[in-house]
């Protein structure tokens, strides 16, 4: 998710110039792009299919009507943000003309070759937002939109989540316990005692976030803050719609914390391993918490009151 809303500036940008724009997504995060009113069309893998082994049919036919969509969209660039052999491969299957990133700078460094144009960021590109912008100018691509804005998830219809919004406390604060590998989580009990301190000192009702394999997460941080509100199940646009409404954002480095951002929304964001100058919220930069197990609870809550302050 977070890699999707990295790129959101690029598929603005190009539809900005005059261009259709096409992009390739895993069907976990489209629910990212919809409504998106700089793409002409999403074109769906579902490349953990692929994976198994050995291929059942099914799969073999699923990857040919891929490739057929991809060549069939008759792309004259394509762009490779996110410089593994998985989007490598899907990029060249949808054009020639690859803009990609240099191998050095690449997840996969191999996989460079599939791209024609190999591309190496300036030094002052730090963050993956500036270095994505690179691979614009490359294409001949003027940069008019330079931060991911995801504000036209607002305006699909989710009928759940807005009756959630409705009935929570004002303000309220979202809390995201959850984290795709164990070094990026933070522990729901430290989430639920800034919670618990947030709701006592500031008046933030807190509301606990969670995603598929978050159960546990989150069933957790609302045992140890009662009354805390759950969110139900909810698609991207969903949980769009409650984190724009929230006064604050805290998460680690998860897909939801940099859609709040891109959302305008205030985020608190506690790092480990990953560095957050080049992976952090884009927007709001003075929320982040580096180094976060050695950080201690009374510094996280001095962070999180002033930007819950505003």
């Amino acid at each position: 998710m977070g890699d999707a809303i990295h790129a959101l500036p690029l598929a603005a940008s190009a539809a900005a110039a005059g261009a259709r724009v096409g992009w390739v997504v895993e069907r976990a995060f489209a629910g990212v792009l919809e409504g998106n009113p700089s793409c002409e069309r999403i074109i769906v893998a579902d490349t953990k299919a692929w994976r198994s082994r050995p291929l059942a049919p099914s799969t073999w036919s699923a990857i040919a009507r891929l490739r057929a969509e991809l060549s069939g969209f008759r792309a004259d660039v394509v762009l490779d943000p996110q410089s593994n052999w998985k989007s490598a491969v899907a990029a060249r299957a949808a054009g020639r003309n690859v803009v990609g990133f240099a191998a050095p700078i690449r997840r996969e460094p191999t996989s460079a070759l599939l791209s024609r144009v190999h591309v190496t960021p300036r030094p002052e590109a730090r963050h993956a937002v500036e270095e994505n912008l690179a691979l614009l100018e490359a294409a001949g691509i003027p940069p008019a939109v330079r931060a991911p804005d995801a504000a036209y998830l607002l305006a699909r219809p989710t009928p759940e989540a807005d009756a959630f919004v409705e009935r929570l406390p004002k303000p309220y604060a979202v809390f995201h316990p959850g984290a795709g590998r164990a070094d990026k989580a933070w522990g729901e009990e430290r989430f639920a005692a800034i919670a618990s301190a947030l709701r006592e000192r500031r008046g933030l009702a807190p509301v606990v976030s969670w995603g598929p394999g978050d159960e546990d997460r989150a069933a957790r941080f609302a045992a140890l803050v009662p009354g805390a509100a759950r969110l139900p199940r909810l698609d991207v646009p969903g949980l769009a719609r409650v984190a724009a409404g929230a006064r604050l954002f805290a998460a680690g480095d998860t897909g939801p914390l940099h859609l709040a951002d891109a959302l305008g929304t205030r985020t608190l964001a506690l790092f480990g391993p990953t560095d957050p100058e080049r992976n952090g919220p884009f927007r709001y930069r003075n929320g982040i918490v580096r180094d976060m197990r050695r950080v201690s609870d009374d510094t996280v809550f001095e962070i999180a009151s002033r930007l819950a302050d505003g």
